[in-house]
């Protein structure tokens, strides 16, 4: 029942802001170009977080994520209001990605800010714990990366997930099943070849 409780608030949660997103939609559309900073706001932390687990380097998910604004802005007229607006900025979001990657960027490991740890030590296999699995999220296939990305750093639900790539649920839990054993694997193999 518990459960049932939560995914009625979160479905509602998703609900108003999706009528949210298409009013400021509809707002920009009537030439209030000023509500699309709406929409900014509200999704550009997890297209930038979304980015960075794609591409590995964060000034070039920056730059991905800004482009990606910058296109759906220009092809507002182009989206369809039966759809959701996190599904539509998300794939070009992931087409901005493939494009960094194919014209092929450096990618710089990531140098997050370290987590609290007892000394340099810890410090420096924290550091290196992380950079393995980034290795290995990004040579993960993209199917699997993106439900990887989306699920575990997005934090979306497998239902909001197959919405943003157009598969069912069930395809979704089947591909996040496989990417982690995948990444299972990968890690396995890097931690051997360091120790």
């Amino acid at each position: 029942m518990g459960s049932d409780v939560t995914n009625f608030s979160r479905d509602r949660v998703y609900v108003d802001q999706d009528a949210d997103d298409l009013a400021l939609i509809a707002r920009c559309k009537a030439g209030e170009t000023a509500a699309f900073e709406g929409l900014v706001v509200r999704y550009q932390r997890v297209l930038f977080t979304v980015a960075v687990r794609m591409l590995g380097n964060v000034d070039a998910a920056s730059d991905a994520a800004q482009n990606a604004f910058i296109k759906a802005y220009q092809k507002l007229e182009t989206f369809d209001p039966n759809r959701r607006f996190f599904s539509w900025i998300y794939r070009i979001l992931v087409n901005e990605c493939l494009n960094a990657r194919r014209d092929h960027i450096v990618h710089e490991p990531l140098t997050p800010a370290l987590a609290s740890v007892d000394g340099p030590d810890e410090a420096f296999e924290a550091a290196e714990r992380r950079g393995r699995v980034q290795a290995a999220i990004l040579a993960l296939p993209l199917e699997y990366r993106e439900v990887i990305v989306l699920r575990h750093y997005a934090g979306l639900s497998y239902e909001e997930i197959g919405d943003a790539l157009h598969v069912p649920a069930k395809t979704v839990k089947s591909r996040l099943h496989t990417a982690k054993e995948r990444l299972a694997a990968m890690l396995r193999g890097l931690e051997g070849g360091h120790v």
